[in-house]
């Protein structure tokens, strides 16, 4: 009886959980970061050692989904951290009577949007995306490909899914995929990002419609403000980063000086 109960009390204090549980989320962290890490491992083996030159791109993905999702997915009860501010609305900048200022101002306030890290992972300048808040490189090492959208066998998509994947902590929106090179902006300034964003050579072609259209309804875009596994999203909101894109088109699309900051 005694043996029972000291047993009992052990049991119940102990801080470790199995990671499939409701438990430390210590442990449970390490263990989802290890079971997708094993799952593209496996997905590695199979494609090049076990049956090499036999698997498409639609059946990687297939695989990889499969996979990620055993260790574990959940659409819905995403955690993100809160964002630091709101966005302040395009009213907010009626006072302005110039209009060229007024765009400019328009501008720097959705700036502080597309120089959050949720943005600015996607437009590296290099072959790799980063990852986290603090922009570390990319794990495991990927590379962007031919069409930004990874190699074959280790496609985007192959991991990110539709969705995030919750308990496997890996991020998912359709149509996973870098910006072009010529849309990296990491470490620029709202006025040199405003003049790649408008520049039909290097936005593949966009008007400011498209521009506007692409800010408020793309569903990657929407992605940042849902990023799941207390991952920080950027200030505001998609509807309120579209309508102060939308505000700046309307008022001639002006851009700040490169040096200014949001």
């Amino acid at each position: 009886m005694n043996h029972d109960r000291r047993f009992q009390t052990r049991k119940s204090s102990t801080s470790w959980r199995s990671p499939g549980m409701v438990g430390s989320a210590k442990y449970a962290k390490i263990y989802h970061t290890r079971c997708a890490h094993l799952a593209l491992d496996t997905i590695w083996l199979y494609i090049h050692i076990i049956a090499p030159g036999k698997m498409t791109h639609r059946s990687a993905s297939w695989l990889a989904a499969v996979f990620l999702g055993a260790c574990g997915h959940s659409p819905n009860g995403a955690v993100n951290a809160p964002a630091d501010t709101d966005l302040r609305a395009p009213e907010q900048f009626g006072s302005i009577v110039d209009r060229d200022e007024r765009a400019r101002a328009l501008f720097v306030e959705a700036s502080r949007v597309l120089v959050h890290p949720r943005c600015v992972n996607c437009h590296p300048s290099g072959d790799s995306p980063a990852q986290g808040d603090d922009g570390r490189v990319h794990d495991p090492p990927v590379s962007r490909g031919d069409d930004d959208r990874g190699v074959w066998a280790m496609r985007c998509t192959s991991c990110h899914q539709d969705t995030n994947l919750v308990l496997a902590r890996v991020p998912g929106a359709p149509s996973w995929h870098l910006a072009p090179r010529p849309m990296a902006w990491v470490g620029h300034t709202p006025g040199a990002i405003c003049e790649q964003m408008k520049d039909p050579a290097r936005n593949g072609g966009k008007t400011l419609a498209a521009i506007v259209e692409h800010a408020t309804h793309d569903p990657l875009v929407g992605w940042a403000w849902t990023p799941g596994s207390g991952r920080a999203a950027p200030p505001g909101s998609q509807e309120r980063f579209g309508a102060l894109i939308a505000a700046w088109a309307n008022d001639g699309a002006a851009c700040p000086q490169k040096e200014t900051q949001p």
